[in-house]
């Protein structure tokens, strides 16, 4: 089984933040690929624990993930962009 997830990825201070918003999971490294590292172990080490616990079928509903297409699981609402914007404000 395979899932779909979104992983958002910024810099703060010297340190760069791996985030997935379906299941609000965060992680850091010291580089964009060390971070990314870490978040996809964060999650598998989460995924694992909510199977160990019985609650993975419930954990999945709640973060929005239920749609299976063949053996990929993956939430309803996928990012289709991100763009900063910035406009004045009185």
């Amino acid at each position: 089984m395979r899932i779909r997830l979104t992983e958002e990825i910024w810099k703060e201070g010297n340190m760069y933040v791996s985030y997935c918003p379906e299941l609000d999971i965060a992680a850091c490294g010291g580089n964009v690929q060390k971070a990314k590292d870490n978040l996809k172990e964060v999650i598998l080490i989460n995924l694992e624990e909510t199977k160990k616990m019985g609650t993975f079928d419930e954990f999945m509903k709640e973060s929005g993930i239920f749609t299976e297409e063949g053996d990929i699981l993956y939430a309803r609402k996928e990012l289709v962009g991100f763009t900063p914007i910035e406009f004045g404000i009185s």
